[in-house]
């Protein structure tokens, strides 16, 4: 007896093999726009870190692509009988699915951090200051972009589908399948050996991709008993990525036009006495101020460069933007201090603080010096920047100022974009600090360091996070241990942004 299928049977089957040779084309182009990540992120440098980039790059987005599929496509193939239903559906979810993948690659490549519930008010206000750039035929051309792309995966759609017999002779189910099985399983297999051995290389590769949750030693080797836990904690304390320290500054050539006819005076307290009272001088006050640096050196490095301390080795041969933008302009420049500079190749700044020209001022005083100093400054009609606050590691403190400063929260390392702008220099700040400009401020957190530890400000929150990867959050007006969770895309995207001068980048 000959038992011929069904027609609904042969429909069901035809459409199968259709969504998997759709599925094959889009995982294609998946692949392709994830490039974007790998080309966003440093390179491993090394044979084995470059194996797992690449496993971890096919696996992860040709898992990720496929199982999208079975989940919204493959049911529809059962559930529904008409094929053109089918085909505009799985259309319009591929380029729907496709288009979020690649608006996540241009956040990354952007901000450094990955579409999540955790990064919505990040995204929120990334929104915000494009909506503000951008005008309504911009937004028109990327809506009929999009158009163009669901047209795309329709004709695709229709292409597969009248040639999926012919395609069905080529027996390529079983290598493609072992293909991705292998890089998908390769990837977490070579990514629980550097999570054990805490190799850097690869595990810096963590957070490329979105969704990725890579396999680590600390779960699947303690599980029977083949990692030793003390030893493997031992060592991630004793982590600490090298190459930090090395720095190209500025990241980009700076170019402005300065205002040699300002006068501007900068004061930065250098020691931990008492504030000065400066209420009586109608100074506006910045409540939120936190000196960076640990040292009086650090403190001069981090005011001149507005870079963190942690550079500060990195910097010795450099000259710092801030100083040879006005004097290059013309306008005269001094720094006071009655300690030392830290680099010596700017003693030539160097002058007494009875020094009283026109143009600009920075120094460095103790608190009882800072009172008389600011009244004599405005009394010259200068405008005035003071930090005061120092003790250490990230002391707090405030900022005063009669220029027309809106941020809510300023470091050491907002100093010198600041003085650049008020000084008439539009050049983009991030060319050579990691503050930002605190008279027209771009965003709410700040990033910097402490030691050896990356130390993030947002919503109240101080965020410590040492080279390990362990964290602690702490309330920043009270001090105590928070229990909220930690936000990784604010933070990968706050370390992605301090290490912007980093020559691993």
């Amino acid at each position: 007896m000959i038992l011929a299928e069904s027609p609904r049977r042969q429909r069901v089957t035809k459409l199968v093999n259709w969504g998997h040779w759709f599925a094959l084309a889009n995982i294609i182009i998946a692949i392709v726009i994830a490039s974007i990540f790998v080309f966003s992120s440093p390179m491993p440098g090394t044979g084995v870190g470059t194996l797992y980039l690449l496993a971890n790059w096919f696996g992860h987005i040709g898992f990720m692509t496929f199982f999208g599929f079975v989940i919204f496509i493959l049911p529809l193939c059962y559930l529904v009988s008409n094929p053109s239903i089918i085909k505009a559906s799985a259309s319009i979810i591929a380029a729907v699915g496709l288009a979020l993948l690649a608006f996540d690659a241009l956040l990354f490549n952007r901000t450094g951090f990955h579409i999540s519930f955790h990064a919505a008010d990040l995204l929120r206000n990334e929104a915000q200051a494009q909506i503000a750039i951008e005008n309504w035929q911009q937004w028109a051309f990327l809506f009929l972009l999009f158009v163009v792309w669901l047209g795309f995966q329709l004709v695709l759609a229709n292409a597969i589908w009248k040639r999926v017999e012919r395609f069905n002779r080529y027996k390529v189910g079983i290598p493609v399948t072992t293909f991705f099985v292998s890089c998908f399983v390769t990837g977490h297999a070579i990514h629980v050996w550097a999570d054990a051995k805490l190799y850097q290389p690869i595990i810096k590769q963590d957070n490329m991709f979105p969704l990725s949750y890579p396999a680590t030693a600390k779960t699947t080797m303690s599980r029977y008993g083949l990692l030793d836990l003390a030893a493997y904690e031992e060592r991630k304390q004793l982590q600490f990525n090298s190459d930090i320290h090395n720095i190209t500054y500025p990241a980009e050539p700076v170019y402005c036009s300065i205002e040699t006819s300002k006068n501007l005076t900068v004061v930065v307290q250098i020691d931990n006495n008492s504030e000065p009272d400066l209420s009586s001088m109608g100074l506006s006050t910045i409540e939120n101020y936190y000196s960076t640096a640990s040292t009086i050196e650090g403190l001069i490095t981090t005011t001149l460069f507005g870079v963190p301390e942690i550079y500060q080795e990195a910097l010795s041969q450099k000259r710092p933007v801030l100083l040879a933008l006005p004097l290059g302009s013309g306008m005269p420049v001094s720094i006071h201090s009655d300690s030392a500079l830290p680099l010596p190749h700017l003693s030539g700044y160097l002058q007494p603080l009875s020094n009283n020209h026109q143009g600009l001022h920075i120094a460095f005083l103790a608190s009882e010096q800072i009172q008389q100093y600011v009244k004599d400054a405005l009394a010259r009609h200068h405008q005035i920047i003071v930090a005061t606050g120092f003790g250490g590691e990230l002391a707090k403190g405030q900022l005063h100022s009669n220029l027309a400063l809106k941020a809510n929260l300023a470091s050491t390392e907002d100093l010198a974009p600041t003085i650049l702008n008020a000084l008439g220099c539009n050049a983009p700040s991030t060319f050579y600090s990691t503050g930002q400009n605190l008279i027209s401020p771009t965003r709410p957190w700040l990033v910097s360091t402490s030691g050896e530890r990356i130390v993030v400000f947002h919503d109240n929150k101080r965020t410590d996070v040492l080279s390990n990867g362990s964290y602690e959050i702490s309330d920043m007006e009270s001090g105590k241990r928070s229990k909220e969770s930690l936000n990784v895309d604010l933070l990968s995207q706050a370390i992605k942004h301090l290490s912007r001068f980093s020559k691993q980048n």
